[in-house]
């Protein structure tokens, strides 16, 4: 396919424009960048996509989300309001998340990956809970992504919270999957080990994870998410959240630590000095009023620090929007959290991330790269330049201007229609199941 007349911001390095620009895929990868005049003139028998003028752009990737968490839309928690974080967590997630069946585990994945497709994010870390239907929830949720045409990176949350057998179940279902998305995954599903959070794992538990991971594969954990975790840590422990990651083993290069709010310098250099991923989701964090991780401070450190939404919508440049703004508000300094460090973590590290995972060149729009792109009718009233991209991408497009998306070189929605999933049905079937699932939440 001969991706034709497109303005192409290719995000790569360094970042470019093509003003009537042209993209050649070929299987699932780009093959070749460059003007419209050019490739049509090379390719006279490619069959063409011509985006009359669109911006186009890599997909987007999303650092760390959570599928399983799309039936809590329009849920009401019994009682007052959660007053704090523990609480919310209490109340509904770890009520929510035991009222999913495997079924419920699917149709919860097929409404987001809906949701990623129309805003054309791409790439998906998923970490995933269903306590009462561990055993192959992680197939279901592959088998959605498989269907959408995506790419994912999926683990099952170990916890002690509900009991030795299903955090045995947990670890058996991260050892299980990861082995099959090696074989078999290819470039379009990857494993990770997946841990809820230190204030929910012994360290036994942690000792028993860290054993059973293949060598050199990574952990995706929730870390430091407010105060809770660290009063916790320091009153069974004696160490801070992070340190105590440390000494068990799950830092490292290809483990990725949600959150990391509230620590302290040393622990921040623990993750420097590990390559621990760190994942921001401002969201989020508002929502929960956790606090607000420095992540100014770990870009001054030369941290790696991604992206996530932690359930809120497949919009990545949303998401953008609330890193760009929320540092600002937080440290009443307009100069902190500026568009090119927002860049940087949303585009260029979220690339990394994702290539370490996939195995291959991802997020940006350049030969070699796999072909994740997307078009949007975005049509500045402004210069649009290399340089200047993050300031039209923070004032100006946002995902509802995504009209295409492509994942792998196979186009999955056309002109805003869904070519691989049949939204209407999937809505109407996620729709029949939500008053079952949050009977049984509220009978938790």
């Amino acid at each position: 396919m001969l991706i034709t007349h497109g303005r192409v911001v290719t995000f790569d390095q360094p970042n470019t424009v093509v003003e009537d620009g042209a993209i050649l895929i070929a299987g699932d990868t780009i093959a070749a960048v460059g003007a419209t005049a050019d490739l049509t003139a090379r390719y006279p028998e490619a069959e063409r996509l011509d985006v009359g003028g669109k911006l186009v752009l890599p997909g987007q990737v999303c650092a760390h989300t959570h599928f399983y968490g799309a039936y809590a839309r329009g849920l009401a928690i019994p009682g007052p309001a959660p007053k704090d974080f523990p609480e919310i967590l209490a109340r509904l997630w770890w009520q929510l998340d035991k009222a999913l069946t495997l079924e419920d585990v699917y149709h919860s994945a097929m409404v987001c990956l809906v949701d990623a497709v129309r805003h054309g994010t791409t790439t998906l870390v998923d970490h995933h809970a269903s306590p009462n239907a561990i055993d192959g929830s992680l197939d279901r949720i592959a088998e959605a992504v498989r269907e959408a045409g995506l790419r994912a990176a999926l683990c099952y949350e170990v916890t002690d919270r509900d009991g030795p057998e299903r955090a045995e179940a947990g670890i058996r279902e991260n050892v299980r999957f990861i082995d099959k998305a090696r074989r078999e995954g290819g470039r379009q599903l990857a494993g990770l080990f997946g841990l809820h959070a230190g204030l929910t794992l012994s360290d036994e538990t942690l000792e028993r994870c860290r054993a059973a991971n293949p060598a050199g594969g990574g952990f995706h954990i929730h870390a430091a998410e407010g105060p809770a975790d660290q009063e916790h840590a320091l009153a069974r422990y004696g160490l801070r959240a992070i340190d105590r990651l440390a000494t068990r083993g799950i830092l490292g290069p290809n483990s990725i630590v949600a959150h990391a709010i509230s620590i302290d310098a040393w622990e921040m250099a623990q993750l420097r000095e590990s390559q621990t991923w760190v994942s921001h989701q401002p969201r989020s964090n508002m929502n929960n009023a956790v606090g607000v991780a420095d992540v100014p401070a770990m870009l001054r450190g030369g941290m790696k620090v991604v992206l996530g939404n932690d359930g809120f919508s497949n919009d990545m440049f949303t998401e953008m929007k609330f890193a760009y703004l929320l540092h600002k508000s937080h440290t009443a300094d307009p100069r902190v959290m500026g568009g090119y460090e927002v860049m940087d973590v949303a585009a260029r590290n979220n690339a990394v991330l994702a290539e370490s995972l996939f195995g291959a060149p991802l997020g940006r729009l350049a030969p070699g790269a796999l072909a994740d792109v997307i078009v949007l009718d975005y049509y500045p009233f402004t210069p649009l330049t290399a340089g200047n991209v993050p300031w039209h991408l923070l004032f100006g497009f946002d995902g509802g201007h995504v009209t295409h998306t492509i994942a792998g070189g196979r186009l999955l929605m056309k002109d805003r229609e869904l070519l691989t999933l049949d939204e209407e049905a999937i809505m109407a079937r996620a729709l029949e199941r939500a008053p079952g699932i949050w009977r049984r939440f509220v009978g938790m």
